[in-house]
């Protein structure tokens, strides 16, 4: 099992979707084929996959996600994209 944090975007509603998964590669399909209109993922069919980082235990990625989804900023997802330390902060922050 992978503990992954990821964030999707869509250019069509220039959104970004933070996320946590066990199965990255199942989310995606999940997301990319969601036929549920209640989901957020479900108003866009062209969701990208732009961020990962991969997680010690559930409970690291969990907090992560909570962090990143807390910062509420579309500048804070730029900068973890442009600058990679970021992402070895979070994972020594969340430890």
């Amino acid at each position: 099992m992978n503990n992954t944090v990821y964030i999707l975007y869509s250019k069509k509603l220039d959104k970004h979707y933070i996320g946590f998964t066990e199965n990255l590669i199942q989310r995606l399909e999940f997301h990319l084929n969601d036929t549920q209109s209640r989901k957020f993922t479900f108003k866009a069919d062209d969701w990208e996959l732009i961020f990962t980082i991969e997680c010690e235990t559930k409970h690291q990625g969990l907090s992560i996600e909570k962090h990143i989804k807390s910062m509420k900023s579309r500048i804070y997802i730029q900068n973890l994209l442009k600058y990679p330390e970021m992402k070895f902060k979070l994972l020594e922050k969340y430890r």
